[in-house]
């Protein structure tokens, strides 16, 4: 089968080399997915990078690809919960990633059903992001009732926070591009503020939690907007100590990574409020929620460009460099 692979780790050189491999064996936990499309995301390059290897090391070459959509066509003997012709998704286990390629042997338990009305292509788009914010909401421990602040949530993230949030029973507040929100009210926020007219520091007060998607000055500025015991999950910020004790690392990444967020523990020391980093991981029983929340409210995902499987690089390319009104999506079916 034809595979797109990471041959090295490079700082400078972020493309994959696509060859014909061995068709994937499956185990007893596992089932043969044929794979009809896959998201690219900014994760596919930072691993390419080598920017991730203290969270996860990869033994080279290594198929690439973190997020899968794609039809059952083998199950193992240990697999009850699906059957032959399902169509699936999932974000693949970070120890066996390998959505670039024609077939992919997948853990089950990492896969849930694609909802009807998503095409193969929109389906792609979902499960890394939705799973991001199932888990962070998961750290928070948020409650129905209280209240969030999504940041910057006119992009691909907000998009698929908001609703997941309001489903979740939690009252919504969010920023972004004036531009877009007729859109992000549409999708359930309760208060929109623009940030080309408005500073939500000025504006916003005492929020239970807040899923930080920008990082770097604005993190800080997040916690001065939170009450006293509340927990900010960062998509951006520093991975802290209790992320890699979260993440089950030994004893010297979690000195390691204690020193490298040490600043914004420190930060929600002051603050008096909680600092979380988040590395999604694959969890088929939360994607299979978010499934049922998406044919509940049948929303589309915001797609920006499908690619040919042969035009792997071009999509890495523009992830990379390229601005984004949406998801970049890899698809395995001939025009």
């Amino acid at each position: 089968m034809k595979a797109a692979l990471h041959t090295k780790y490079s700082k400078d050189n972020i493309e994959l080399t696509i060859t014909n491999v061995e068709k994937p064996k499956i185990n007893a936990q596992e089932v043969l997915v044929k794979v009809t499309a896959a998201g690219v995301n900014p994760l596919d390059n930072m691993i390419s990078r080598g920017e991730v290897k203290l969270i996860t090391p990869y033994t080279l070459p290594q198929i690439a690809g973190n997020e899968v959509v794609g039809v059952i066509e083998e199950m193992g003997s240990a697999v009850t919960s699906f059957t032959i012709g399902d169509r699936v998704f999932g974000r693949l286990p970070l120890d066996h990633i390998g959505a670039f390629a024609e077939y992919v042997a997948v853990d089950y338990r990492a896969l849930a059903k694609v909802p009807d009305y998503l095409t193969d292509v929109e389906a792609a788009a979902v499960p890394l992001t939705s799973l991001t914010i199932m888990q962070s909401l998961e750290l928070m421990n948020a409650q129905p009732g209280k209240t969030i602040f999504i940041s910057g949530g006119t992009g691909g993230v907000g998009a698929m926070a908001i609703p997941i949030a309001k489903a979740k029973g939690l009252t919504v507040i969010t920023n972004g591009d004036g531009a877009s929100a007729e859109r992000v009210i549409s999708l359930g926020a309760d208060k929109f503020i623009d940030y080309k007219k408005e500073d939500y520091t000025q504006i916003v007060h005492n929020v239970d939690y807040v899923l930080d998607t920008l990082g770097g000055k604005e993190t800080e500025k997040q916690m001065s907007i939170m009450k006293k015991g509340g927990h900010l999950v960062s998509l951006r910020a520093m991975p802290n100590g209790s992320f890699a004790k979260r993440m089950n690392m030994p004893k010297w990444k979690q000195i390691l990574f204690g020193l490298a967020g040490r600043k914004f523990d420190k930060l929600a020391q002051q603050y008096g409020v909680h600092y979380h980093f988040i590395f999604v991981k694959s969890d088929g029983k939360q994607l299979q929620e978010v499934a049922d929340i998406f044919n509940k409210i049948q929303i589309k995902p915001s797609i920006d460009t499908v690619y040919q499987f042969e035009q792997i690089n071009e999509a890495l390319n523009k992830i990379a460099n390229g601005r984004s009104r949406g998801k970049t999506i890899i698809s395995f079916e001939n025009k």
